[in-house]
């Protein structure tokens, strides 16, 4: 009882840090609407068909696809690049000898995490549908929640795992940016993928990010008839329980030297 108390302080710590640093709070919640709005003013005059007999404009497709980027970014990115820095920082290592558990400190962190990817997420719809009569999911709520936590949880997972890939926090921002924005270029985040060709479509099904992002989409547009991805979510899933192996096998408390 008394490590899950600490447990739960840690993420009230860690969310008055975020509140703390107003200018990187007001960038965190702002960089995804700055995506959002770009792409529709240089995209967003079409339409696009997102499934059998669905076709909306294509800047109210980008509110979905920012959200899953804006999960990314919270889950994934921050997490390895945050885990990196405070390893060589050695928080990591003093956190060991603290009174605070171990995994507490981790339990914050990611819970944090998941608790800015919801924030960003809502923002996002909300100004879809202030900005561009998006219109939101209420009836396929229940299923993008899910998606949502689903995705939040294996990204973090797998920013987890990914700090073993990090050899020190300079080298944080390219291993991490390398790693990520090429699949958000050809995963149907950042450009709508229309009858892309076979290889480029294969290669970009075999990571989770096509996956999540198609997942978040349908269960936004309700497509197929279906209000769950069931084979996108199995993807993520087993994504997120790899990541989860990787980082129980190779996570390190301590800076490389």
């Amino acid at each position: 009882m008394r490590d899950l108390k600490l447990a739960f302080l840690q993420v009230w710590y860690t969310n008055k840090a975020f509140r703390r640093n107003p200018a990187a709070a007001f960038f965190t919640l702002v960089f995804p609407l700055m995506f959002l709005v770009i792409f529709s003013v240089i995209f967003g005059n079409g339409k696009i068909t997102v499934g059998p007999g669905v076709t909306v404009s294509v800047a109210t497709f980008y509110v979905p696809a920012i959200a899953t980027f804006s999960v990314i970014t919270a889950c994934y990115t921050n997490i390895a690049m945050g885990l990196a820095f405070s390893r060589d920082a050695g928080v990591l290592k003093r956190t060991q000898g603290s009174p605070l558990p171990a995994w507490a400190f981790l339990f914050g962190r990611i819970v944090h995490a998941v608790l800015i990817a919801v924030l960003l997420v809502a923002i996002c719809a909300a100004f879809g549908a202030v900005f561009y009569g998006a219109t939101l999911p209420t009836q396929t709520l229940p299923a993008f929640l899910l998606t949502l936590v689903l995705g939040a949880a294996a990204f973090c997972a797998l920013g987890t795992a990914m700090t073993a890939a990090i050899p020190n926090a300079d080298a944080a921002p390219a291993v991490v940016n390398a790693s990520i924005l090429p699949l958000l270029f050809i995963s149907n985040v950042f450009i709508p993928l229309q009858n892309p060709p076979a290889w480029l479509d294969f290669v970009s099904k075999v990571f989770p990010v096509r996956h999540f992002a198609d997942a978040m989409v349908g269960s936004f547009f309700a497509l197929s008839g279906s209000r769950l991805q069931g084979n996108d979510l199995l993807v993520i899933g087993a994504w997120g329980l790899a990541g989860l192996v990787i980082s129980f096998r190779f996570f390190s408390w301590e800076p490389r030297i």
